[in-house]
Order: structure tokens, then sequence, then C-alpha cells
């Protein structure tokens, strides 16, 4: 680690399953157990996204807390200094293959600017990691990976395939290349072939 960033040889990169999240790292973590990668420990919801420790470029990976909003409650405090984060869909439940036992859970959170409910979404994503069953004591740690999904760019658009009606109503594309503008609905496009040397 230099700076709070995680630091490997070229040609590395940590990039863990979920699974391996779960077992190797934050049940670990839990334990008091030694990690073999130093995950920082962060408030994530004391800071924006963008002022999270790590390179701002790739995900980060953080061990934080988990604030419940109301004393008598269960629900989270997830605002921050600029907005909040807001969960999305169902919680994900992590499953060991071999045995089909439930490690943990993972819920995925949007960042929105603002004040909710109408804050203006972003493209920050945290995939929130939490154990199916924690010690005593430790059940308010989670593992938290926050990214910035990349926007789709305007080149990606040019290279979405065209699909061309070739069968029944009207053609939409005329894909004879030769230039004479007369081909059969089904025409490649190819140059064509004598009847004479196709008979041979």
């Amino acid at each position: 680690m230099e700076n709070t960033i995680l630091r490997l040889p070229p040609g590395f990169r940590f990039h863990p399953t979920d699974e391996e999240l779960i077992v190797h790292y934050l049940k670990r973590k839990v334990q008091s157990l030694p990690l073999s990668v130093p995950i920082p420990e962060a408030d994530v919801c004391k800071f924006d996204p963008w002022n999270l420790p790590g390179d701002i470029e790739k995900e980060r990976y953080l061990f934080s807390t988990i604030e419940i909003k109301y004393p008598n409650g269960k629900r989270s405090n997830r605002t921050t200094t600029s907005g909040y984060w807001k969960a999305t869909g169902l919680d994900k439940q992590i499953v060991m293959p071999a045995n089909k036992q439930v490690l943990g859970f993972k819920k995925t959170l949007v960042f929105y600017k603002g004040k909710p409910p109408k804050g203006s979404k972003t493209n920050w994503i945290m995939h929130e990691y939490k154990l199916s069953k924690a010690t005593q004591g430790m059940e308010s740690w989670v593992l938290c990976r926050v990214f910035l999904k990349k926007k789709a760019r305007k080149d990606d658009e040019k290279a979405r395939p065209i699909f061309y009606e070739f069968i029944g109503g009207p053609r939409k594309f005329d894909l004879n290349l030769d230039g004479s503008g007369s081909s059969s609905s089904c025409s490649s496009g190819v140059t064509d072939v004598d009847d004479e040397e196709e008979n041979s």
C-alpha cells in the first residue's frame, strides 16, 4: 500500500470474485484475522465517492461500518456531504458453489447528488457485501466496492450492428453493391455469376 493505494506488480490486478470477497476478506476482517491484501477502513457515508481513499480511476475496496438511521430501526443512514446512496434491486445471495451454503449478501447502490428524493443520478456505483452470519459485536462491518461506471461513447453507438429486412414487406436497405439497383430480396451483393459458368 502506498498512500492508501494498492500497488501490484505489472500485469497483476486485484479482482476477487464475490465469494472471495466474503470468505477471504470480510469474514477474516470480522474474525480479526490477518488479510493477504490490506484493505483500508473508511466510513463510506461520511465521504462523497470521489473523495474516498484510493485511485479514483480504478475500483476501490473499503471496509466500512453501517450506521443505523433510527435508534429502533434497521434502516441504514446513507447520506453523504453532497448526496446519498440509493439501493437498487434486490440483495443478491452469495452462495458457495460446492455445498450451496449462503455466505452473505451483495447490495447494489447508486449515488445521487442532492437531497432525497429529488437527487440527480450519477454514474457512481457501490457493491456492499455483508455476511449472512457475523461474529457477535461485529455485525455492522461491510466490504464495499466503489467504482465509476463508464459512459457509453458515441463511437459505441456507431459500432452497433445494423439489421436488414430481407423477407416480407418492403426492403429498407439495398445491399446490391454493383450499382444496378436491381436485385432479388435476398441479394448478397456479391458479383453475379453467368448461368453457363454456374452450370459448368
